[in-house]
């Protein structure tokens, strides 16, 4: 589930953490931590372009694989609440593009991180490309280094 926040730059993906993501320790594998992002920048994507990674992929020609990802863990993630992940686009270069993801539960950071994308040909996923004009049209206002 996605809400806007009073912040335009800031975008927020709610996200359910259940029995089957954790580990006998009670909190969420470590593994689910990026994947928990990688959603919510999916989620961003779909929100703020229209087009998720699989529509890019597959109906718009370009693709957008990540060449950096780094997560700082700050406390656990349990299923006791609702995963509050807010995404921020910090930076859209010419064929790359920078988000940091910020996960909350109950008010309390348990993680946060950045994730460094790059805009291919999705025919073979190796030609780095410019970033399409329609999306620097739709998203470059909220770039936080704009």
């Amino acid at each position: 589930m996605s809400k806007p926040t009073e912040d335009e730059k800031v975008f927020t993906h709610e996200i359910r953490v259940g029995w089957a993501d954790c580990d006998p320790a009670q909190i969420a594998y470590t593994g689910r931590i990026p994947y928990f992002a990688l959603e919510a920048i999916d989620a961003w994507w779909d929100a703020k372009v229209g087009d998720d990674w699989f529509r890019m992929n597959i109906d718009k020609g370009y693709g957008t694989p990540f060449v950096h990802l780094s997560v700082d863990f700050r406390s656990p993630v349990t299923p006791r609440h609702r995963l509050q992940c807010q995404v921020r686009l910090m930076r859209l270069g010419d064929s790359s593009i920078r988000f940091s993801v910020e996960g909350y539960q109950d008010g309390t950071l348990c993680f946060e991180g950045q994730f460094v994308e790059v805009f291919v040909d999705a025919k073979t996923h190796l030609t780095k490309i410019k970033a399409p004009d329609f999306v620097r049209e739709k998203v470059a206002h909220l770039a936080l280094d704009a």
